[in-house]
């Protein structure tokens, strides 16, 4: 019996640590979290918040937006990779990049990791927003801080922020070296001189009212992503022509009479809808597709792996597209319909978009026409959305819902991406800034950048 007794003990003994030890290896399985277990709650705040803060900051636009965005995504999915199984890192396609890896025998809060990456570098790009925007953006840290703080141990937060910090700070320094991208908000004029680039008619030539030099000569040297050197010059435009039966007049006609057709309110209200172009009124138009973005991500509950993988995405698109753009409207210069209407065809016709914010009339960007970078970044940005969700995703846009400040503020109900985008960019037509010929070439080099990012090596 003693020994029978002893011998029970020694197997209750053995199965209970063998319990014990299968319950720790369990318990620690399971708290080395995936990034997909967690919602997209901290990158989508701090996407919107972007949103905010961007309407505000002069020189952001057209280029510098898109460009932040593309790094803050780039910066925040690679401070996540390691938790997510089915994706590669990119840094490896980016020579001087360097980025910090996470400890893959640790156990990370991705929520911090994510809200850290994107906390620290929205003050770096956003050295000076107004003071509201500043507390806005403090009071975001401080309510996540104080959220993941209290969702996880001590010990993993701290390692979480610092891991955030420092892929943030290592993206920031990579960053600097682009000479022609880094702080390009700065100075948007530059010392380009229209005049000397201006050989004949069809030139560009500064509008009225407006500033007297174009926007960011020389964006189309900033740095790209995935699209190729041969990428950045689209297909050259239509040959000027002012004669009457030319295509040209035939699209400058187009332009002129768009305000005049039965369909002119619905022209206006579309036009506005997609306009985004003054600063101070609404975030620009390469963001407006994070706009989008924003919405599905927080309809549908996506995952913060998913979230993170479009950012990502999207961020780098807009960021090829907006530069691909600008290497095109320098290399071909081509002036703005204002010019050619008011010179071949009408002196007193002016475009339909206004500045509320400084009573200007009549007002056009201030950079050549072709080919348009709504259009550009539109076709990007439906690229990317359609490879995210679908080509099939139905979505009312809310992105202005409620605004009363300018016309065009209705939800509009889109069966997909790529229709959002043709008609993003067909709504320059009627607002008179564009050519036919700078949207639909615009929306198509758009759609490349997209592709080549959507090729990037992304998924294992």
């Amino acid at each position: 019996m003693k020994f029978l007794r002893n011998t029970l003990a020694v197997l209750c003994g053995f199965f209970m640590a063998s319990f014990l030890l299968t319950s720790c290896v369990k318990d620690n399985d399971q708290s080395k979290y995936q990034v997909a277990d967690f919602d997209a709650e901290a990158a989508l705040k701090w996407n919107q918040m972007f949103l905010d803060v961007e309407r505000y900051m002069g020189g952001y636009r057209p280029g510098p937006a898109p460009r932040a965005l593309a790094y803050m995504g780039l910066a925040a999915y690679e401070a996540c990779v390691s938790g997510m199984p089915d994706y590669n890192s990119m840094r490896s396609l980016y020579p001087g990049l360097s980025i910090p890896d996470a400890d893959k025998n640790a156990e990370y809060h991705w929520p911090t990791v994510v809200h850290y990456t994107y906390a620290t570098l929205m003050h770096k790009f956003f050295v000076d927003p107004p003071s509201d925007m500043y507390t806005r953006m403090s009071d975001l840290e401080n309510n996540l801080q104080s959220q993941y703080g209290a969702d996880t141990d001590s010990k993993v937060y701290e390692r979480s922020k610092e891991h955030g910090i420092q892929v943030a700070e290592a993206v920031w320094e990579w960053s600097k070296t682009d000479a022609v991208g880094h702080d390009a908000y700065l100075d948007p004029f530059g010392d380009y001189d229209w005049q000397a680039h201006y050989d004949s008619p069809g030139d560009w030539v500064p509008t009225v009212p407006g500033p007297p030099q174009p926007m960011f000569p020389s964006w189309g040297e900033a740095r790209t992503f995935a699209i190729l050197p041969s990428d950045k010059l689209c297909k050259a435009p239509l040959a000027y022509s002012e004669n009457p039966q030319s295509a040209l007049f035939a699209q400058a006609l187009e332009v002129k009479n768009a305000i005049n057709d039965d369909n002119w309110e619905d022209g206006q209200w579309i036009a506005y809808f997609w306009s985004d172009d003054i600063t101070g009124l609404t975030f620009s138009p390469g963001p407006r597709w994070t706009a989008i973005a924003n919405q599905v991500i927080e309809k549908d509950g996506v995952s913060l792996e998913t979230a993170l993988f479009c950012y990502a995405k999207l961020g780098l698109a807009l960021n090829d597209a907006a530069v691909a753009c600008w290497h095109s409207k320098y290399a071909y210069n081509f002036e703005r319909p204002e010019s050619y209407i008011q010179r071949v065809i009408d002196p007193s016709w002016e475009p339909t978009l206004a500045h509320p914010l400084n009573g200007w009339t009549g007002f056009t960007p201030p950079f050549p026409a072709y080919p348009s970078g709504h259009s550009t970044m539109g076709g990007a940005g439906a690229e990317v959305l359609t490879d995210v969700f679908g080509n099939h995703y139905g979505m009312t846009d809310r992105s202005h819902e409620g605004r009363t400040d300018f016309p065009g503020s209705t939800p509009r109900f889109f069966n997909n991406f790529y229709e959002m985008s043709e008609e993003n960019a067909l709504s320059r037509i009627p607002l008179g800034v564009h050519w036919r010929m700078d949207c639909e070439v615009g929306v198509d080099l758009g759609y490349l950048c997209g592709r080549r990012v959507n090729n990037l090596p992304w998924k294992k």
